[in-house]
């Protein structure tokens, strides 16, 4: 036993060298073997690299040719932001659905059409409800714009028409829960000003965010009011007509056709979490003679002369 320690070490030392040369001679075949076959590889990479020089060489001008086709010219980009826009639209249309759900639950007790609440409750719970829900929207608005400092330019008109399209996402939130606050506890206003508002603010926002120029901020105000008309009443084609006529004031086709886009995405993206329906039901009637064609005529000369006294009514007070 003694021996066997003492010659331990000495046989340790033996294998260590003879393992680490049987090593080497397996892994030396390899490495010749990789080193011989580096310069075929480099001559496949250089045979490669020329072949690709002169088939450009060769096909330089359709590829000219084709990189024109493929790029999206200004117009093209516009339709794409503007189907961005109508999902926006969409989005605002069903997030602002939910938010008077909520609080008409928080208010009533239920979900329900606010016509039938008021056919429920008592007198003075049907006046004192929208009163004091109007309250609580000036409170917003008084606080809230306070704490702003400065709104901004809100309007959408003169954010087109004499701002350069840029519009306040503060100055639009502030609204909008006034907005809700009013519209849930009974107050006569239009839903449609506050998805509208909503939708072009947040349109303008995504161009303020990616430093687009005034001219294309504008028209994504335009395509946002026209995605909010038409997921608010589920009219594509009103949607269109209003944001050219009111808000551009222009229907030329560069500006039109993204207002259509924008509308149409809208009204879909609405479509899709409220289903095909009308916000408005006309009774059904039969045209049959020409007779009653006048009378339409009459109805509308009433109708633009009621529009006039209301809008001198507003101004005068």
């Amino acid at each position: 036993t003694p021996a066997r320690l003492k010659h331990a070490p000495a046989n340790a030392q033996t294998r260590g060298p003879a393992r680490h040369h049987e090593f080497q001679t397996r892994q030396a075949p390899a490495f010749v073997a990789s080193i011989s076959a580096m310069p075929a590889m480099a001559q496949r990479v250089e045979r490669l690299v020329a072949w690709l020089s002169g088939w450009l060489r060769r096909h330089w001008q359709r590829a000219l040719v084709w990189r024109e086709r493929l790029r999206l010219s200004e117009a093209g980009f516009h339709v794409l932001v503007a189907m961005g826009i109508g999902v926006i639209g969409g989005l605002t249309n069903l997030v602002h659905h939910h938010a008077s759900r909520g609080l008409r639950t928080l208010v009533f007790g239920g979900d329900l059409d606010l016509t039938v609440y008021a056919a429920q409750l008592h007198w003075l719970a049907t006046v004192l409800t929208p009163a004091l829900g109007g309250l609580a929207a000036g409170l917003v608005l008084c606080y809230g714009l306070r704490l702003l400092g400065n709104p901004g330019l809100s309007n959408l008109l003169e954010v087109i028409v004499a701002g350069d399209g840029r519009l306040s996402l503060r100055t639009a939130l502030v609204n909008a829960v006034s907005s809700v606050l009013s519209l849930s506890t009974g107050a006569s206003i239009g839903r449609e000003g506050l998805i509208i508002q909503l939708s072009s603010t947040l349109s303008s926002k995504l161009g303020q965010l990616a430093r687009w120029p005034p001219y294309r901020l504008r028209l994504m105000v335009a395509c946002g009011a026209a995605a909010g008309m038409a997921a608010s009443y589920n009219a594509p084609l009103a949607g269109a007509v209003f944001a050219g006529q009111i808000v551009l004031g222009n229907f030329s086709m560069n500006l039109f056709a993204p207002l259509i886009v924008a509308s149409v995405v809208a009204s879909v993206t609405s479509r899709s979490f409220f289903g095909i329906t009308h916000w408005y039901d006309v009774p059904a009637f039969d045209f049959t003679r020409l007779s009653e064609l006048p009378w339409f005529l009459v109805l509308g000369v009433l109708c633009g002369l009621v529009g006039a006294v209301f809008l001198k009514t507003l101004r005068w007070s």
